[in-house]
């Protein structure tokens, strides 16, 4: 295999720099219709994506890449699991925390129970375990809200499920005016 490496390893060195090349180029004229996470790098691999394909692939995989990794988080997190699964029957939910608690240990057939070491054994609990999944509930679009409710202050946990967009993030298409417009790469420091 290194022998195999050894005698591809040019050609490879020399396939990332025309990727590089072409990137430098091309990175001025690259438009996205909606910058994602980490824009600058989205837009560099996009630039760069496009010497050797289709613009789009990348933001395709590094999309998909972000959905499995928030579905392994839910996954992993009991409360946030039974709360994924409460919400895909009902488009709101509202009550104290010690409701929640009783609800969820007694939901659906695959619901945890009160033993396990898993879910939170009171609803001051349940409430510090809902607060730090609530990044990774949102984006699979359950929002949780807290609040206080009635002249007694009685604190409410509001779940809602939202319509989350499903679309990628698109390339806008580089045109070949875009193309031809865009500046040379700046090859400063290099010996002439």
């Amino acid at each position: 295999m290194w022998r195999q490496f050894e005698l591809a390893r040019p050609r490879i060195l020399g396939a990332l720099i025309d990727a590089v090349t072409h990137g430098l180029r091309y990175r001025p004229a690259v438009r996205l219709q909606q910058l994602p996470r980490m824009a600058d790098f989205a837009l560099w691999a996009t630039a760069c994506e496009s010497a050797f394909c289709r613009s789009g692939g990348f933001l395709r995989a590094y999309q998909a890449n972000r959905q499995a990794a928030i579905e392994d988080v839910v996954e992993a997190d009991s409360v946030a699991a039974q709360v994924r699964d409460i919400m895909r029957e009902r488009t709101t939910w509202a009550g104290t925390a010690s409701d929640l608690l009783r609800f969820g240990t007694d939901f659906g057939g695959n619901a945890l129970s009160r033993g396990s070491a898993e879910w939170p054994r009171s609803p001051r609990a349940l409430a510090g375990r809902l607060r730090r999944v609530q990044t990774p509930l949102r984006a699979l679009g359950i929002e949780i809200a807290f609040g206080r409710e009635g002249r007694a202050g009685r604190r409410i946990v509001r779940l809602r499920r939202a319509h989350v967009s499903t679309t990628l993030p698109t390339v806008s298409t580089v045109s070949d005016k875009a193309r031809s417009e865009a500046p040379e790469p700046s090859l400063q420091g290099a010996d002439p």
